[in-house]
């Protein structure tokens, strides 16, 4: 069976690679971390077949591991009550060989290790042999967002007599499904070191497919490779602009536009205007015109040349904002839309 991770780049194409591959005569289960992109499947899904299909499945990551994995086969034996959605105390975490290191005080597990808890029950075998009875086919979106005891579940699942794709982009990285003390604490810190895991586990790796960006043009390309050190290119040639917003008249002109959003790194609430966070953009692909707002220090990289220099997942969350335009990237600094926050 074919399993293989296709490594992309912003606006390549990751969906629309996933949608091609179903048809009515496969059972398929698509798998995601974020709301946002489970909407997007399912609406994709529906798009492609005009319904629903009976026989394609579109699940968030922990409806998945905990309705389809674990309830079926532990839920009546263990008798718990769903999910703990928070990290447990400290006091839980040294619990190593308790059943109070992965359920809480109210019957729930934590979130956070329920795969590894399979894992310790010896049920991965059991997952597969679930897997291969009700699927031909296993669909993994945005896997560079899997994390600590989640990454290890998935490269588990490697050897299920099933098709397998899993498609991500690893500058995308800018949120974790969980996080266990040190477990893959580093996994995200070296591209390289990164591909081998899933070539050791026994993924193909391919770097081709999904290379090019249909979403950029040349211009917002240009600017991510030289500023962000990323590599991405456009698939066609587009130009557009990059434009930068020094005086407070342009600034109120652009806020007051609707057609054109405006990114904030994680307050846009506080805004009152057409918005949205850095990182909480991801998926969406709807947008033409981006106007993205820096603190003072971010602004200060920006007119430096400095942005690459950002750490890590916030680099990655400019590149998720920078990336959702199809036309211009406006930049401005936090301060002029400062007049504009709510009470």
């Amino acid at each position: 069976m074919d399993k293989k991770v296709i490594f992309a780049v912003a606006g390549s194409g990751k969906t629309s690679e996933i949608i091609n591959r179903l048809n009515a005569g496969k059972r398929a289960i698509l798998i995601t971390y974020t709301e946002n992109n489970y909407k997007h499947l399912r609406n994709k899904v529906m798009e492609k077949f005009g319904h629903m299909p009976s026989h394609i499945s579109v699940m968030t990551y922990f409806s998945f591991l905990h309705g389809f994995c674990y309830r079926p086969l532990l839920q009546q034996k263990m008798r718990t009550k769903g999910l703990y959605l928070k990290l447990p105390a400290e006091s839980v975490t040294r619990a190593r060989d308790k059943m109070s290191h992965y359920r809480h005080a109210s019957g729930r597990l934590y979130y956070n290790r329920l795969a590894k808890f399979l894992d310790q029950t010896k049920s991965y075998g059991d997952v597969i042999n679930r897997l291969e009875r009700f699927y031909d086919q296993i669909f993994i979106d945005e896997v560079q967002d899997f994390a600590a005891n989640d990454f290890n579940f998935l490269m588990a699942l490697c050897p299920a007599k099933t098709e397998m794709l899993l498609v991500g982009d690893f500058y995308q990285h800018t949120f974790d499904t969980s996080r266990d003390g040190n477990i893959n604490c580093s996994l995200h810190k070296d591209i390289v070191k990164y591909e081998k895991r899933f070539t050791t586990a026994g993924y193909k790796v391919d770097k081709e497919t999904l290379k090019a960006s249909w979403r950029c043009g040349t211009t917002v390309c240009d600017f991510i490779r030289e500023n962000l050190k990323i590599e991405i290119y456009p698939t066609n040639e587009r130009h557009t602009g990059i434009i930068k917003i020094h005086d407070q008249t342009f600034a109120d002109f652009v806020r007051s536009d609707n057609n054109t959003v405006k990114l904030f790194y994680d307050t846009h609430h506080r805004y009152e205007c057409h918005s949205n966070n850095w990182g909480a953009c991801k998926g969406l692909d709807h947008y033409e015109d981006v106007c993205i707002i820096l603190s003072k220090t971010q602004w200060q990289q920006y007119e430096n040349g400095q942005l690459y220099k950002m750490k890590p997942r916030t680099k990655n969350k400019l590149y998720v904002a920078c990336t959702r335009a199809r036309g211009k990237i406006y930049f401005a600094p936090e301060h002029l839309f400062a007049a504009h926050m709510k009470n």
